[in-house]
Protein backbone atom coordinates (compact mmCIF):
# COMPACT_ATOMS: atom_id res chain seq x y z
CA UNK A 1 0.00 0.00 0.00
CA UNK A 2 1.28 2.94 -0.95
CA UNK A 3 1.82 5.89 1.68
CA UNK A 4 0.60 9.40 2.77
CA UNK A 5 2.84 11.86 3.78
CA UNK A 6 1.57 14.69 6.17
CA UNK A 7 3.55 17.74 6.04
CA UNK A 8 2.73 20.85 8.17
CA UNK A 9 5.05 24.03 8.33
CA UNK A 10 4.97 24.48 11.77
CA UNK A 11 4.62 22.09 15.02
CA UNK A 12 2.14 24.47 16.00
CA UNK A 13 -0.36 23.04 13.28
CA UNK A 14 -0.12 19.74 14.82
CA UNK A 15 -3.54 19.81 16.80
CA UNK A 16 -4.94 19.97 13.58
CA UNK A 17 -2.43 17.15 12.11
CA UNK A 18 -3.13 14.56 14.29
CA UNK A 19 -6.74 14.22 13.18
CA UNK A 20 -5.47 13.28 9.79
CA UNK A 21 -2.98 11.06 11.64
CA UNK A 22 -5.71 9.07 13.39
CA UNK A 23 -8.35 9.11 10.44
CA UNK A 24 -5.33 7.47 8.09
CA UNK A 25 -4.55 4.89 11.05
CA UNK A 26 -8.39 4.04 11.17
CA UNK A 27 -7.90 3.14 7.33
CA UNK A 28 -5.00 1.53 7.64
CA UNK A 29 -3.57 3.89 5.73
CA UNK A 30 0.85 4.11 6.47
CA UNK A 31 1.91 7.98 7.00
CA UNK A 32 5.15 9.38 7.61
CA UNK A 33 4.67 13.10 9.11
CA UNK A 34 7.29 15.92 9.39
CA UNK A 35 7.80 19.25 9.85
CA UNK A 36 9.22 21.71 6.55
CA UNK A 37 8.33 25.22 6.04
CA UNK A 38 8.05 26.77 2.45
CA UNK A 39 9.88 29.89 3.48
CA UNK A 40 12.12 28.63 6.78
CA UNK A 41 13.13 25.08 5.09
CA UNK A 42 12.64 25.40 1.65
CA UNK A 43 15.19 23.02 0.27
CA UNK A 44 14.34 20.05 2.72
CA UNK A 45 10.75 20.95 1.53
CA UNK A 46 11.71 20.78 -2.43
CA UNK A 47 13.73 17.47 -1.53
CA UNK A 48 11.09 16.01 0.02
CA UNK A 49 8.48 16.70 -2.71
CA UNK A 50 11.28 15.50 -5.33
CA UNK A 51 11.70 12.07 -3.93
CA UNK A 52 8.06 11.35 -2.62
CA UNK A 53 7.34 9.15 -5.60
CA UNK A 54 10.39 6.97 -5.19
CA UNK A 55 9.72 6.65 -1.63
CA UNK A 56 6.49 5.21 -1.87
CA UNK A 57 4.04 8.04 -1.54
CA UNK A 58 0.55 7.80 -3.50
CA UNK A 59 -0.55 11.35 -2.27
CA UNK A 60 0.78 14.30 0.19
CA UNK A 61 -1.24 16.46 2.76
CA UNK A 62 0.35 19.74 3.53
CA UNK A 63 -0.91 21.88 6.31
CA UNK A 64 -0.06 25.43 7.16
CA UNK A 65 -1.34 28.95 8.34
CA UNK A 66 -1.22 32.59 7.62
CA UNK A 67 0.84 32.55 4.54
CA UNK A 68 0.32 29.30 3.36
CA UNK A 69 2.70 28.75 0.01
CA UNK A 70 3.50 25.21 1.87
CA UNK A 71 1.11 23.17 -0.37
CA UNK A 72 2.12 24.82 -3.64
CA UNK A 73 5.54 24.79 -2.95
CA UNK A 74 5.07 20.60 -2.35
CA UNK A 75 2.93 20.84 -5.44
CA UNK A 76 5.57 22.38 -7.69
CA UNK A 77 8.41 19.71 -7.45
CA UNK A 78 6.08 16.53 -7.36
CA UNK A 79 3.43 14.78 -9.63
CA UNK A 80 1.51 13.12 -6.91
CA UNK A 81 -1.18 14.67 -5.58
CA UNK A 82 -0.94 17.14 -3.17
CA UNK A 83 -3.75 17.77 -0.44
CA UNK A 84 -3.90 21.33 1.02
CA UNK A 85 -5.07 22.06 4.53
CA UNK A 86 -5.20 25.44 4.91
CA UNK A 87 -4.43 26.52 9.22
CA UNK A 88 -6.94 29.09 11.18
CA UNK A 89 -4.64 31.69 12.64
CA UNK A 90 -5.13 34.63 15.10
CA UNK A 91 -5.04 36.85 12.24
CA UNK A 92 -8.18 36.69 9.53
CA UNK A 93 -8.98 33.16 10.84
CA UNK A 94 -7.42 31.24 8.14
CA UNK A 95 -9.49 32.69 5.04
CA UNK A 96 -5.65 34.40 4.35
CA UNK A 97 -4.44 30.71 4.62
CA UNK A 98 -7.56 29.32 2.69
CA UNK A 99 -6.82 31.93 -0.15
CA UNK A 100 -2.92 31.20 -0.12
CA UNK A 101 -3.58 27.14 -0.66
CA UNK A 102 -6.73 27.45 -3.30
CA UNK A 103 -5.64 29.99 -5.80
CA UNK A 104 -2.63 28.24 -7.21
CA UNK A 105 -1.29 28.69 -11.02
CA UNK A 106 -2.40 27.16 -13.67
CA UNK A 107 -0.53 23.59 -14.34
CA UNK A 108 0.18 23.01 -10.56
CA UNK A 109 -2.89 22.02 -8.72
CA UNK A 110 -3.08 21.70 -5.20
CA UNK A 111 -6.60 20.05 -3.61
CA UNK A 112 -7.93 22.37 -0.90
CA UNK A 113 -9.60 21.37 2.02
CA UNK A 114 -11.68 23.77 4.66
CA UNK A 115 -10.45 25.45 6.71
CA UNK A 116 -8.69 22.89 9.70
CA UNK A 117 -10.18 20.18 7.79
CA UNK A 118 -7.89 17.83 8.64
CA UNK A 119 -10.22 14.81 8.37
CA UNK A 120 -11.44 16.02 4.65
CA UNK A 121 -8.13 15.88 3.73
CA UNK A 122 -6.76 12.12 5.02
CA UNK A 123 -10.42 11.19 3.51
CA UNK A 124 -9.90 12.28 -0.11
CA UNK A 125 -5.66 10.74 0.26
CA UNK A 126 -7.78 7.48 1.07
CA UNK A 127 -9.82 7.54 -1.65
CA UNK A 128 -7.07 8.94 -3.99
CA UNK A 129 -5.03 5.42 -2.78
CA UNK A 130 -8.41 3.71 -3.04
CA UNK A 131 -8.70 4.01 -6.63
CA UNK A 132 -5.82 1.39 -7.22
CA UNK A 133 -6.47 -0.77 -3.73
CA UNK A 134 -10.31 -2.18 -3.73
CA UNK A 135 -9.39 -3.62 0.25
CA UNK A 136 -9.35 0.89 0.52
CA UNK A 137 -12.26 1.33 -1.68
CA UNK A 138 -14.42 -0.94 -0.14
CA UNK A 139 -13.45 0.04 3.35
CA UNK A 140 -14.62 3.84 2.58
CA UNK A 141 -18.30 2.12 1.01
CA UNK A 142 -18.36 0.60 4.93
CA UNK A 143 -17.84 4.06 6.32
CA UNK A 144 -20.16 5.76 4.29
CA UNK A 145 -22.40 2.82 5.18
CA UNK A 146 -22.61 3.44 8.64
CA UNK A 147 -22.74 7.00 8.58
CA UNK A 148 -25.84 6.43 6.09
CA UNK A 149 -27.11 4.21 8.74
CA UNK A 150 -26.60 6.67 11.50
CA UNK A 151 -28.57 9.21 9.69
CA UNK A 152 -31.62 7.49 8.96
CA UNK A 153 -31.71 6.05 12.62
CA UNK A 154 -31.92 9.79 14.00
CA UNK A 155 -33.97 10.26 10.75
CA UNK A 156 -36.64 7.21 12.58
CA UNK A 157 -36.31 8.86 15.84
CA UNK A 158 -37.23 12.80 15.12
CA UNK A 159 -40.33 11.05 13.11
CA UNK A 160 -41.54 9.09 15.46
CA UNK A 161 -41.79 12.09 17.75
CA UNK A 162 -42.98 14.52 15.51
CA UNK A 163 -44.63 12.98 13.05
CA UNK A 164 -47.66 11.28 14.41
Amino acid sequence: MKKVAIIMGSDSDLPVVEKAIHTLEEYGVPCEVHVYSAHRTPEQAKEFAAHAVERGFGAIIAAAGKAAHLAGALAANTTLPVIGIPIKSSNLDGIDALLSTVQMPSGIPVATVAIDGAVNAALLSVEILAVSDEILAERLRAARRSASEKVLAKNAEIEKKFNK
